[in-house]
């Protein structure tokens, strides 16, 4: 497990963009944290990092937006704040097999619908600025964090 603080704007988006340059293969991460954390912040970082161009819309109302990525791949960022059921996910009509990456806001509300996570990076208001924890969960998300120096 690795501790992090963000003092400001800048710092998020330079973690999104060391995760983005370590990213593995297929990657699935959940972003917790209370409303207002940072966590759309902190997706919209890494997604520019992995050269996603355009408005990066928050998937607040629209529970997904996805994002192409070099080599056909595709990035889904979900918030599934609005949902009241994990079996909402299945109408969504998503692929686990079709994404390179996952990034997942407010994961508890799809549990047993998702798949599971390599990183869990929980994001808390601290002052200023932002405490951040970056876990593990998997062989993959341990790599990940390795190569993004944060391990």
């Amino acid at each position: 497990m690795s501790g992090l603080f963000l003092p400001d704007a800048a710092a998020t988006d330079t973690l999104g963009l060391r995760l983005a340059q370590a990213l593995p293969v297929r990657a699935v991460a959940y972003l917790h944290g209370d409303l207002g954390a940072g966590k759309s912040s902190l997706a919209r970082a890494l997604l520019r990092g992995l050269g996603v161009t355009g408005t990066i819309r928050s998937p607040t109302y629209t529970l997904v937006e996805q994002y192409p990525l070099a080599q056909g791949a595709l990035a889904l960022h979900l918030d599934l704040y609005r949902i009241g059921d994990p079996g909402e996910l299945e109408y969504l009509g998503l692929d686990p097999e079709a994404a390179r990456l996952w990034l997942v806001e407010w994961p508890q509300r799809g549990h047993g619908a998702l798949p599971p996570p390599d990183l869990d990076i929980r994001l808390a208001l601290q002052g200023a600025g932002r405490a951040c924890t970056l876990e593990a969960q998997t062989p993959a998300g341990r790599a990940w964090l390795a190569r993004a120096g944060l391990g």
